[in-house]
């Protein structure tokens, strides 16, 4: 839960805190599709104002992580099987160009960057902190559109990269992911584009290929445990 310490954080304006918050609490299950998120509560709970509560909700509606329901107002929103395919479609042509970019313009820190990533990722999983070395995997994929450049791809994977990395939270092989994700970056790290763009698209057909069978099974369950 955000704590009174974070939300006196000088650093960072309150609206990025609370957004923060509230993902990660959709991302852990806090929060199944469907729940209902009042600004009115939420302001109370976290003890701020509901201006930055209004900002952190908006912010979430343009990574579809919730959705406008009338008069219910904003829910956490859910994902049918087309969906799945959507986002897929869209999420495999762009990001197998930020991978052939991130490969030209990778510097030794940009990679030193990655690779720590993956070894945080296996550091957690090791420690059986599961959560967190998710976390590490969705930010390897961030840190690829970043060391890209392209500020109007960055523009058109912000709104997807909250649902897809919500989504990749219901992999169940963590090891196996992270095993492709080493794969990825050394594709990059070769600084060949060519090998780079093959590498993501192999590795995001594979989950695609096997999400929306798993989703539709893991998704209920994934749920309960975390009420």
């Amino acid at each position: 839960m955000l704590t009174a310490e974070e939300t006196q954080d000088k650093d960072r304006p309150l609206r990025e805190t609370v957004r923060d918050t509230l993902r990660t609490r959709i991302f852990e299950g806090h929060y199944a599709p469907g729940t209902r998120l009042v600004e009115r509560d939420l302001a109370a709970e976290f003890s701020v104002s509901r201006l930055p509560v209004r900002e952190a909700l908006r912010m979430l509606r343009q990574e579809g992580l919730i959705s406008d329901r009338g008069a219910r107002g904003a829910e956490v929103s859910s994902l049918s099987p087309k969906d799945v395919e959507d986002l897929f479609d869209v999420r495999q042509s762009l990001e197998v160009l930020a991978c052939r970019l991130a490969a030209r313009r990778a510097t030794k820190q940009d990679l030193a960057y990655l690779k720590g990533l993956l070894d945080d990722a296996e550091a957690f999983l090791a420690k059986g902190s599961v959560m967190e070395a998710h976390r590490s995997n969705s930010e390897f994929h961030d840190a690829i559109t970043g060391i890209a450049d392209n500020n109007f791809l960055k523009s058109a994977l912000e709104p997807l990269q909250g649902r897809m990395h919500w989504l990749f939270r219901h992999v169940s092989d963590l090891p196996e992911l992270i095993r492709e994700h080493r794969e990825l970056y050394s594709a990059i790290a070769s600084g060949d584009p060519d090998k780079a763009a093959v590498q993501s698209a192999s590795h995001i057909g594979k989950y695609r290929d096997q999400f929306p069978e798993d989703f539709q099974k893991t998704e209920p369950e994934f749920h309960r445990k975390r009420k």
